[in-house]
């Protein structure tokens, strides 16, 4: 008997991964990870009825436990994830001299290391049968540039970057995987600096086409997981509002 597909969205317990959770759920069964299984159901209450959603609790913090985790759900729900959305991230702003091992830990177990691992077990031909077909991963436009209080978050999201592009490669031509990079997106994640009115408004002279909403990049997303992005593969597509090609001073 053929397992039921399913795509796997991490970080859907608010912002960005929620709205791309919501929306895959209009045309595809989904998973929804997060560590908080309060707000896990009431995503799960918005997805779309017409497809199933599924729940996988797990703290990518606790690196040394998602493999073991993921490929235990797979097993005791007896399903197969085509495509994965890597959403989660950590971001921490401290300048170089309150960095510490525990801010680099944490932002680069969810960031960088979470992903690697669990595209790992999905393209495990027992675990998964090898089902994989499209991976995107929400990096961040600071992942080709820099900012002050941001070593940890723009160095994890260039070392994202990085694995996509090695993926790409390795995991060719079976599997294609891609990065969207983001601005400024009104988000939970990004509520504390876009509340700073001063800060909001020296942002918005910046931004050509404003600030971002998450469906913004729930459409692009949608894109390069269809089969309309069949020739696409090892790109970093960014999506900020014309931020990154701003030189105006």
């Amino acid at each position: 008997m053929e397992k039921k597909q399913f795509v796997l969205v991490t970080g859907t317990t608010s912002g960005i991964g929620k709205e791309i959770a919501i929306q895959l759920s209009n045309d595809y069964n989904v998973v929804l990870h997060g560590r908080n299984l309060e707000k896990l159901k009431e995503v799960e209450r918005f997805c779309n009825k017409k497809n199933s959603a599924l729940i996988w609790l797990c703290d990518l913090e606790e690196i040394e436990e998602v493999e073991n985790s993921l490929s235990l759900f797979l097993l005791n729900n007896a399903i197969e994830i085509v495509k994965f959305v890597h959403s989660a991230g950590v971001m921490k702003m401290a300048p170089l001299k309150m960095s510490n091992l525990n801010i680099l830990r944490q932002t680069f177990n969810v960031n960088v290391f979470a992903p690697n691992l669990i595209s790992k077990i999905l393209i495990n031909k027992k675990l998964n049968n090898s089902s994989l077909s499209s991976v995107v991963f929400i990096s961040s436009n600071i992942s080709n540039h820099g900012a002050k209080a941001m070593s940890a978050y723009g160095s994890s999201k260039s070392a994202l970057d990085g694995l996509m592009r090695s993926l790409a490669i390795e995991l060719a031509p079976k599997v294609r995987v891609n990065s969207i990079l983001p601005g400024a997106v009104e988000t939970e994640m990004t509520k504390e600096i876009l509340g700073n009115e001063e800060l909001k408004n020296r942002m918005l002279a910046v931004y050509p086409l404003g600030i971002g909403t998450p469906n913004d990049i729930c459409q692009a997303v949608t894109f390069l997981l269809s089969e309309n992005a069949r020739w696409i593969t090892g790109q970093q597509l960014t999506i900020d509002g014309g931020r990154t090609i701003n030189i105006t001073g």
